[in-house]
């Protein structure tokens, strides 16, 4: 049985004797990136410096909530804006392979220089067994390359430390509550970001679009929930499409884009079945897609694919 006391004090120790010198921490925010933090900031003390990039393709109003979440630990962040860098990067990448590793190859690029500028030759990600699992390491079979694995380029200058690695999302929530970190119960968000729930061209514009679709999907999802009339999922969000279809709006003729509504349940992200949303909530789901961003979207559609034969992402 998973004991989380005996697991923080094993990683504290194991990061102490990896580490020799100032170590950089990439922090998304979310409950893996968040556990390693606090787990280095107890080995490392000032030694570390949590660093935050601002990709652009980030949920709605992330950025300030990271900084928020950071601002009492102790542990000292830096946001790097680097969206132009990402949007110029991704410019014409659709295929999801090729998307995943210009993402990580773009993180490992900004974390050299801003570990440089720090002095640190470390490296501490908050990756987990389904990430390198999924990646087709250790001889297992790849089904997507996740951007802290299989998106690394072979010539990075940092030395890898992933106190996580073998520990499942399950086990990883067990640790952030004994640690009383607040997103221990946050749901999990891709670290490619908004780029994977975008098949369509990855522009300012469509992320805004996907940007605002996943903010409502999340925020009536969290109602209905909150007002008992349904349970939480384990994940739920939005995916823009690339193809369009006619419709109709106030103007007239409309031929705008597709949002896909996706909600799973799940313990450990290997596997996972979709979610029996209540159709009411759909309803409204839908409805404030489409009033909210009617003049870009015209259908909502949900996706009742479990994984397998699916993934819970799309990409």
């Amino acid at each position: 049985m998973f004991d989380p006391v005996k697991f923080i004090d094993e990683s504290i120790e194991s990061i102490k004797k990896q580490t020799n010198g100032k170590a950089i921490i990439a922090c998304s925010g979310g409950v893996d990136s968040s556990v390693a933090a606090v787990l280095a900031g107890k080995a490392l003390g000032d030694n570390l410096l949590a660093v935050f990039v601002d990709t652009g393709l980030m949920r709605k109003n992330e950025p300030e909530e990271v900084e928020a979440m950071f601002r009492d630990s102790g542990i000292e962040l830096r946001t790097v804006d680097a969206s132009e860098e990402y949007f110029q990067a991704l410019k014409g990448v659709t295929d999801p392979e090729k998307k995943r590793k210009t993402i990580g190859e773009k993180f490992i690029r900004i974390f050299e220089r801003e570990a440089k500028d720090f002095g640190a030759k470390y490296l501490v990600q908050g990756t987990i067994a389904p990430d390198w699992i999924e990646s087709g390491v250790d001889g297992n079979v790849k089904i997507k390359s996740h951007h802290n694995v299989g998106g690394l380029p072979e010539d990075m200058d940092m030395v890898l430390v992933e106190p996580l690695r073998n520990l499942y999302k399950d086990e990883v929530r067990q640790v952030a509550r004994e640690l009383g970190i607040q997103s221990s119960e946050r749901q999990p968000f891709p670290g490619p970001g908004l780029a994977v729930r975008c098949l369509a061209d990855i522009t300012p514009e469509n992320i805004r679009i996907v940007r605002e679709a996943c903010h409502i999907v999340e925020d009536e999802v969290m109602k209905a929930s909150e007002g008992e009339n349904m349970v939480l999922p384990w994940q739920y969000f939005a995916v823009l499409l690339p193809s369009r279809s006619v419709g109709v709006s106030k103007s007239g003729r409309s031929y705008g884009m597709t949002v896909v509504i996706r909600a799973v349940e799940s313990t450990d992200g290997m596997t996972a079945l979709h979610s029996d949303v209540p159709l009411q909530v759909l309803n409204g789901i839908s409805k404030r897609i489409t009033d909210t961003l009617g003049d870009d979207v015209s259908r909502v559609v949900y996706d009742l694919t479990d994984k397998p034969p699916a993934t819970v992402e799309w990409e």
